[in-house]
This record gives C-alpha cells, structure tokens and sequence, in this order.
C-alpha cells in the first residue's frame, strides 16, 4: 500500500511539472513571444506533427516568427489542461488579433524527462451554434 502511494505521489508531482513546463512554454512562445526563454523546455529531438511547422527547435522558432510578424498581438489563453503519463493536453483559446473570434486548439504535448519531444495540434474556428448556447472554449 504504501509503495502505491509513493508511486500515485510521484506521478502526481511529474504530472504538475509537466504542465508547468507547457504552460511556461506557451506562455513564453506565443504570448511573449520569447522563443529563446521558450526553447529551455525542449528536448534533445522535437518531433512535430503540425504539418505546416519543421521538426526540431529550428522548424518552431522559424514558425513562430511568421506568425509573430503576420500578427504582433498573438495571444494563446489556456482554458483547460491535463496530464496522462508522459503526455500534456491543452484546450487553448487562440486569437491573432484582439478582435477576432479566434481558434479552439487542443495541443497534445509528449514529454520526456521533462522536456518537450513531439506535439500534436486539432484546431478549427470558434463559431456560434444554432442548435445550443454551449461555447467552444
């Protein structure tokens, strides 16, 4: 019993810094816009899943400069995030500029020793519905 608790407590603690180190990461990438800040999380490899971003440090911070550049006032606002292993998902509200209705993104980090080794990304447009007052984000 006790060596489950341990390790139940040991989980729990990687699960936190995990997604301290995503959230610290988007943070310091999108919102700041600081990928040297940013890049301490990643880990030796980066494999990207996006398809319009190269794998590697190289391949995020050449994206990130786009987009920074098309769009000075990018903000990423975390609404929800969870930890399962070695993997961190996030539900993420972004908007490129201020008044826009944004995009609904959930990110699926996998961590290795607590550094960031791949990403996923499903985004689509925050749009109202007509069939409910449930919103996207």
């Amino acid at each position: 019993m006790h060596d489950q608790l341990q390790s139940a407590e040991t989980s729990n603690i990687r699960h936190e810094r995990n997604k301290a180190a995503v959230l610290d990461f988007i943070e310091k990438s999108v919102n700041q816009g600081d990928i040297d800040a940013a890049s301490v999380h990643f880990g030796e490899s980066y494999t990207q899943h996006n398809p319009n971003i190269e794998d590697g440090v190289r391949g995020f911070r050449e994206y990130l400069q786009q987009l920074r550049q098309a769009f000075p006032l990018v903000r990423g606002e975390v609404k929800r995030i969870f930890a399962d292993g070695d993997f961190v998902i996030v539900h993420m509200h972004a908007r490129r500029e201020p008044e826009e209705a944004g995009l609904a993104i959930v990110d699926v980090f996998r961590l290795a020793e607590g550094k960031l080794v791949e990403h996923w990304e499903v985004r689509q447009p925050v749009v109202e519905s007509n069939l409910h007052a449930n919103a996207m984000i």
